[in-house]
């Protein structure tokens, strides 16, 4: 794995498995970066430009920029910005926790990736889809 090049890695994996979908997803979080990349291009980016699918990068790390600390309360977000421009969000998914790096991936705008993300909570750290999502690959690699 090269830094910053995720998706040329995981892209194949991810493309097998939306054609295996029955119904087209509306929006995909994406566990990585949408455009805070510093090629502005990450996994949500580039998954949601193959497929037209809208995209919100939700990360637990950053990869570029710089930021304020967000409040400690929930829907608490500050900008990301990367040589002068606005490249996403760092976003409080719940009190006291540790912040999460949003960053629009494809056809969606910031200030509706963070409304979506906050919607998809359910008391934890991660949207619930992303967190599901982890819970199943955990599954797997235990069974084997």
């Amino acid at each position: 794995y090269v830094p910053g090049l995720l998706s040329f890695r995981e892209i194949p994996v991810l493309l097998e498995a939306f054609a295996k979908l029955r119904r087209r997803p509306d929006l995909v979080f994406v566990d990585g970066q949408g455009i805070a990349h510093p090629r502005r291009l990450g996994i949500a980016s580039h998954l949601g430009l193959v497929l037209d699918v809208p995209t919100i990068g939700c990360a637990k790390s950053r990869l570029c920029g710089e930021y304020r600390e967000p409040g400690t309360k929930r829907g608490s977000h500050a900008p990301l910005r990367d040589r002068g421009e606005e490249v996403g969000a760092i976003f409080r998914s719940k009190d006291g926790v540790r912040p999460l790096f949003i960053s629009v991936g494809h056809r969606i705008g910031l200030a509706s990736a963070l409304r979506f993300t906050l919607e998809c909570h359910a008391g934890w750290r991660l949207p619930k889809p992303t967190r599901e999502a982890d819970l199943y690959v955990s599954r797997l690699k235990r069974a084997g």
